[in-house]
Protein backbone atom coordinates (compact mmCIF):
# COMPACT_ATOMS: atom_id res chain seq x y z
CA UNK A 1 0.00 0.00 0.00
CA UNK A 2 1.37 3.41 -0.95
CA UNK A 3 2.01 6.00 1.74
CA UNK A 4 -0.77 8.48 2.48
CA UNK A 5 -0.41 12.08 1.35
CA UNK A 6 -0.24 13.08 4.99
CA UNK A 7 2.68 10.72 5.59
CA UNK A 8 4.56 12.03 2.56
CA UNK A 9 3.95 15.65 3.51
CA UNK A 10 4.90 15.02 7.13
CA UNK A 11 8.20 13.50 6.01
CA UNK A 12 9.14 16.61 4.02
CA UNK A 13 9.10 18.95 7.03
CA UNK A 14 12.85 19.09 7.77
CA UNK A 15 13.54 20.35 4.25
CA UNK A 16 10.60 22.77 4.40
CA UNK A 17 11.77 24.24 7.71
CA UNK A 18 15.26 24.75 6.34
CA UNK A 19 13.88 26.53 3.27
CA UNK A 20 11.77 28.74 5.53
CA UNK A 21 14.79 29.62 7.66
CA UNK A 22 16.75 30.50 4.54
CA UNK A 23 13.83 32.58 3.23
CA UNK A 24 13.28 34.58 6.43
CA UNK A 25 15.91 37.29 5.82
CA UNK A 26 14.53 38.07 2.35
CA UNK A 27 10.97 38.36 3.71
CA UNK A 28 11.88 40.31 6.85
CA UNK A 29 10.43 43.56 5.53
CA UNK A 30 6.97 42.00 5.28
CA UNK A 31 6.97 40.57 8.80
CA UNK A 32 6.48 42.34 12.16
CA UNK A 33 9.14 44.83 13.15
CA UNK A 34 10.51 45.03 16.67
CA UNK A 35 8.31 47.24 18.82
CA UNK A 36 5.17 46.92 16.71
CA UNK A 37 1.97 45.96 18.49
CA UNK A 38 0.93 42.85 16.60
CA UNK A 39 -2.01 40.47 16.40
CA UNK A 40 -1.86 37.11 14.63
CA UNK A 41 -5.01 35.42 13.36
CA UNK A 42 -5.98 32.16 11.72
CA UNK A 43 -8.49 29.34 11.86
CA UNK A 44 -7.97 25.85 13.26
CA UNK A 45 -4.36 24.77 12.90
CA UNK A 46 -3.31 28.24 11.76
CA UNK A 47 -4.76 29.76 14.94
CA UNK A 48 -2.68 27.39 17.07
CA UNK A 49 0.49 28.34 15.18
CA UNK A 50 -0.49 31.97 15.78
CA UNK A 51 -0.68 31.27 19.52
CA UNK A 52 2.81 29.77 19.54
CA UNK A 53 4.32 32.64 17.57
CA UNK A 54 2.60 35.27 19.71
CA UNK A 55 4.03 33.75 22.88
CA UNK A 56 7.53 33.50 21.39
CA UNK A 57 7.53 37.06 20.04
CA UNK A 58 6.35 38.63 23.27
CA UNK A 59 8.57 36.50 25.50
CA UNK A 60 11.52 37.42 23.29
CA UNK A 61 10.95 41.12 23.91
CA UNK A 62 10.00 41.96 20.33
CA UNK A 63 6.72 43.64 21.19
CA UNK A 64 3.21 43.06 22.50
CA UNK A 65 1.64 40.21 20.53
CA UNK A 66 -1.82 38.63 20.70
CA UNK A 67 -3.37 35.68 18.85
CA UNK A 68 -7.03 35.25 17.93
CA UNK A 69 -9.27 32.96 15.96
CA UNK A 70 -10.07 35.05 12.90
CA UNK A 71 -13.78 35.04 13.69
CA UNK A 72 -13.12 36.44 17.18
CA UNK A 73 -10.80 39.33 16.32
CA UNK A 74 -11.49 42.33 18.62
CA UNK A 75 -11.76 45.16 16.13
CA UNK A 76 -11.95 47.73 18.92
CA UNK A 77 -8.28 47.20 19.80
CA UNK A 78 -5.43 49.04 18.14
CA UNK A 79 -2.62 47.16 16.41
CA UNK A 80 0.22 48.29 14.19
CA UNK A 81 0.10 45.10 12.15
CA UNK A 82 -1.99 41.96 11.86
CA UNK A 83 -0.46 38.75 10.55
CA UNK A 84 -2.84 36.23 9.00
CA UNK A 85 -1.87 32.58 8.56
CA UNK A 86 -3.94 30.82 5.90
CA UNK A 87 -2.82 27.78 3.93
CA UNK A 88 -5.46 28.05 1.22
CA UNK A 89 -5.82 31.82 1.14
CA UNK A 90 -9.59 31.33 0.80
CA UNK A 91 -10.82 30.97 4.40
CA UNK A 92 -13.83 33.25 4.77
CA UNK A 93 -13.18 34.48 8.30
CA UNK A 94 -9.58 35.42 7.48
CA UNK A 95 -10.55 37.29 4.31
CA UNK A 96 -13.35 39.19 6.04
CA UNK A 97 -11.08 40.22 8.90
CA UNK A 98 -8.31 41.27 6.50
CA UNK A 99 -10.63 43.45 4.46
CA UNK A 100 -12.05 45.15 7.54
CA UNK A 101 -8.59 45.76 8.98
CA UNK A 102 -7.27 47.32 5.79
CA UNK A 103 -10.30 49.57 5.62
CA UNK A 104 -9.40 50.73 9.12
CA UNK A 105 -5.83 51.46 8.03
CA UNK A 106 -4.14 48.52 9.78
CA UNK A 107 -1.24 46.86 7.93
CA UNK A 108 -2.01 43.22 7.11
CA UNK A 109 0.64 40.60 6.33
CA UNK A 110 -0.55 37.21 5.05
CA UNK A 111 1.38 33.95 5.14
CA UNK A 112 -0.08 31.50 2.65
CA UNK A 113 0.76 28.48 0.51
CA UNK A 114 -1.14 29.48 -2.63
CA UNK A 115 -0.23 32.64 -4.59
CA UNK A 116 -3.37 32.37 -6.75
CA UNK A 117 -6.05 32.95 -4.10
CA UNK A 118 -8.04 35.94 -2.80
CA UNK A 119 -5.68 36.57 0.12
CA UNK A 120 -3.19 38.06 -2.36
CA UNK A 121 -5.55 41.02 -2.75
CA UNK A 122 -6.78 41.08 0.85
CA UNK A 123 -3.37 41.78 2.41
CA UNK A 124 -0.81 44.57 2.13
CA UNK A 125 2.11 42.14 2.21
CA UNK A 126 2.16 38.42 1.40
CA UNK A 127 4.73 35.73 2.18
CA UNK A 128 4.19 32.70 -0.05
CA UNK A 129 5.33 29.28 1.18
CA UNK A 130 4.24 27.39 -1.92
CA UNK A 131 6.92 24.76 -1.37
CA UNK A 132 5.04 23.76 1.80
CA UNK A 133 1.57 23.52 0.22
CA UNK A 134 -0.34 20.29 0.73
CA UNK A 135 -2.81 18.01 -0.99
CA UNK A 136 -4.06 16.39 2.19
CA UNK A 137 -6.99 18.02 3.96
CA UNK A 138 -5.02 17.56 7.19
CA UNK A 139 -2.43 20.30 7.72
CA UNK A 140 1.07 19.26 8.70
CA UNK A 141 3.98 20.86 6.86
CA UNK A 142 2.44 24.22 5.94
CA UNK A 143 1.58 25.08 9.53
CA UNK A 144 4.92 24.04 10.98
CA UNK A 145 6.80 25.74 8.13
CA UNK A 146 4.95 28.99 8.78
CA UNK A 147 5.98 28.79 12.43
CA UNK A 148 9.54 27.91 11.40
CA UNK A 149 9.63 31.05 9.23
CA UNK A 150 8.37 33.19 12.09
CA UNK A 151 10.82 31.64 14.55
CA UNK A 152 13.70 32.34 12.16
CA UNK A 153 12.48 35.92 11.84
CA UNK A 154 12.70 36.21 15.63
CA UNK A 155 16.35 35.21 15.41
CA UNK A 156 16.04 31.53 16.30
CA UNK A 157 18.68 29.21 14.86
CA UNK A 158 16.64 26.29 13.51
CA UNK A 159 19.59 24.00 12.81
CA UNK A 160 18.85 21.79 15.80
CA UNK A 161 15.10 21.82 15.16
CA UNK A 162 15.62 20.62 11.58
CA UNK A 163 17.92 17.84 12.77
CA UNK A 164 15.42 16.90 15.48
CA UNK A 165 12.61 16.74 12.91
CA UNK A 166 14.62 14.22 10.93
CA UNK A 167 15.10 12.19 14.11
CA UNK A 168 11.37 12.42 14.94
CA UNK A 169 10.59 10.85 11.57
CA UNK A 170 12.63 7.76 12.40
CA UNK A 171 11.88 7.18 16.09
CA UNK A 172 9.69 4.18 16.73
CA UNK A 173 6.32 5.02 18.27
CA UNK A 174 5.83 2.91 21.42
CA UNK A 175 3.02 0.38 21.21
CA UNK A 176 1.77 1.64 24.56
CA UNK A 177 1.06 4.94 22.84
CA UNK A 178 -0.36 3.65 19.56
CA UNK A 179 -2.73 1.42 21.53
CA UNK A 180 -3.84 4.09 24.01
CA UNK A 181 -7.53 4.96 24.29
CA UNK A 182 -7.20 8.64 25.27
CA UNK A 183 -4.65 11.47 24.99
CA UNK A 184 -4.15 14.69 26.94
CA UNK A 185 -1.67 17.16 25.41
CA UNK A 186 0.03 19.78 27.57
CA UNK A 187 2.23 22.78 26.91
CA UNK A 188 3.62 25.89 28.56
CA UNK A 189 4.18 29.28 26.92
CA UNK A 190 4.69 28.83 23.19
CA UNK A 191 4.29 25.06 23.41
CA UNK A 192 0.66 25.37 24.52
CA UNK A 193 -0.21 26.19 20.90
CA UNK A 194 1.60 22.99 19.89
CA UNK A 195 -0.44 21.02 22.43
CA UNK A 196 -3.63 22.45 20.97
CA UNK A 197 -2.50 21.50 17.47
CA UNK A 198 -1.48 17.99 18.55
CA UNK A 199 -4.94 17.37 19.97
CA UNK A 200 -6.59 18.70 16.81
CA UNK A 201 -4.41 16.49 14.58
CA UNK A 202 -5.43 13.40 16.51
CA UNK A 203 -9.11 14.32 16.33
CA UNK A 204 -9.02 15.14 12.63
CA UNK A 205 -6.97 12.28 11.23
CA UNK A 206 -7.67 9.54 13.75
CA UNK A 207 -11.01 10.44 15.32
CA UNK A 208 -9.23 10.03 18.66
CA UNK A 209 -10.42 11.17 22.09
CA UNK A 210 -8.04 14.02 22.87
CA UNK A 211 -7.86 17.07 25.11
CA UNK A 212 -5.31 19.90 25.50
CA UNK A 213 -4.47 22.25 28.36
CA UNK A 214 -1.78 24.56 29.72
CA UNK A 215 0.51 22.25 31.66
CA UNK A 216 -0.07 23.90 35.03
CA UNK A 217 -3.84 23.61 34.56
CA UNK A 218 -3.67 19.83 34.20
CA UNK A 219 -3.94 19.27 37.94
CA UNK A 220 -6.98 21.54 38.21
CA UNK A 221 -9.46 18.97 36.90
CA UNK A 222 -8.12 17.33 33.71
CA UNK A 223 -6.01 14.85 35.70
CA UNK A 224 -9.26 13.14 36.64
CA UNK A 225 -9.46 11.60 33.15
CA UNK A 226 -5.98 10.06 33.31
CA UNK A 227 -5.47 6.39 34.13
CA UNK A 228 -4.17 3.11 32.73
CA UNK A 229 -4.26 3.02 28.93
CA UNK A 230 -4.31 6.82 28.71
CA UNK A 231 -1.47 9.11 27.66
CA UNK A 232 -0.33 12.53 28.86
CA UNK A 233 1.90 14.04 26.16
CA UNK A 234 3.80 17.14 27.25
CA UNK A 235 5.59 19.64 25.01
CA UNK A 236 8.52 21.50 26.53
CA UNK A 237 9.36 21.85 30.20
CA UNK A 238 7.45 19.76 32.72
CA UNK A 239 6.06 21.56 35.76
CA UNK A 240 7.58 20.27 38.98
CA UNK A 241 5.82 17.16 40.26
CA UNK A 242 3.74 16.55 37.12
CA UNK A 243 5.53 13.33 36.17
CA UNK A 244 4.82 11.93 39.63
CA UNK A 245 1.18 13.04 39.35
CA UNK A 246 0.72 11.15 36.08
CA UNK A 247 2.44 8.05 37.42
CA UNK A 248 0.38 8.21 40.59
CA UNK A 249 -2.89 7.80 38.69
CA UNK A 250 -1.55 5.09 36.38
CA UNK A 251 -1.16 7.20 33.22
CA UNK A 252 1.64 7.08 30.65
CA UNK A 253 3.76 10.22 30.26
CA UNK A 254 5.37 11.10 26.92
CA UNK A 255 7.82 13.99 27.25
CA UNK A 256 10.10 13.87 24.24
CA UNK A 257 10.87 17.60 24.34
CA UNK A 258 11.18 18.02 28.11
CA UNK A 259 14.80 18.35 29.28
CA UNK A 260 15.37 16.57 32.60
CA UNK A 261 16.85 18.42 35.55
CA UNK A 262 20.22 16.64 35.20
CA UNK A 263 20.66 17.79 31.60
CA UNK A 264 20.73 14.20 30.30
CA UNK A 265 18.23 12.50 28.05
CA UNK A 266 14.47 12.73 28.28
CA UNK A 267 12.30 9.68 28.81
CA UNK A 268 10.33 9.04 25.64
CA UNK A 269 8.24 6.02 26.34
CA UNK A 270 10.99 4.91 28.71
CA UNK A 271 13.66 4.71 25.97
CA UNK A 272 15.91 7.53 27.15
CA UNK A 273 15.83 9.11 23.69
CA UNK A 274 17.43 12.53 23.00
CA UNK A 275 15.46 15.65 23.85
CA UNK A 276 13.68 17.06 20.78
CA UNK A 277 12.81 20.62 19.84
CA UNK A 278 9.09 20.88 20.73
CA UNK A 279 8.14 21.57 17.09
CA UNK A 280 9.92 18.37 16.10
CA UNK A 281 8.03 16.51 18.83
CA UNK A 282 4.82 17.62 17.08
CA UNK A 283 6.03 15.63 14.07
CA UNK A 284 5.85 12.51 16.22
CA UNK A 285 2.20 13.28 17.01
CA UNK A 286 1.46 13.76 13.31
CA UNK A 287 2.91 10.32 12.65
CA UNK A 288 0.93 8.89 15.56
CA UNK A 289 -2.32 10.33 14.19
CA UNK A 290 -1.72 8.66 10.83
CA UNK A 291 -0.81 5.34 12.44
CA UNK A 292 -3.96 5.27 14.57
CA UNK A 293 -6.13 6.35 11.65
CA UNK A 294 -4.79 3.57 9.45
CA UNK A 295 -5.19 1.02 12.26
CA UNK A 296 -8.86 2.03 12.41
CA UNK A 297 -9.25 1.80 8.64
CA UNK A 298 -9.68 5.58 8.25
CA UNK A 299 -8.31 7.70 5.42
CA UNK A 300 -5.95 10.16 7.18
CA UNK A 301 -5.91 12.44 4.12
CA UNK A 302 -9.67 12.98 4.06
CA UNK A 303 -11.13 13.21 7.57
CA UNK A 304 -14.85 12.93 8.04
CA UNK A 305 -16.84 16.17 7.86
CA UNK A 306 -13.84 18.29 6.84
CA UNK A 307 -12.72 20.14 3.71
CA UNK A 308 -9.39 21.74 2.82
CA UNK A 309 -10.78 25.22 3.42
CA UNK A 310 -13.92 26.58 5.05
CA UNK A 311 -15.60 28.93 2.59
CA UNK A 312 -18.90 30.33 3.90
CA UNK A 313 -21.78 31.41 1.72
Amino acid sequence: MSASLTTTETASQPECWQRAADLAPAEAGKLPRDGERVAVIGCGTSWFMAQSYAALREQGGHGETDAFAASEFPFGRGYDRVVTITRSGTTTEVLRASEQLRTAGVAVTAITADPHTPVMEAADEVVVLDFADEQSVVQTRFATTALALLRAHLGHDLTAAVADARLALTQELPTTVTAAEQFTFLGTGWTYGLAQEAALKMREAAGAWTESYPAMEYRHGPISITGPGRVVWAFGALPEGLADNVAGVGGLLEAGSAAPADGGTSAVGGTGAPVLDPLADLVRVQRLAVAIAENKGYDPDRPRNLTRSVVLA
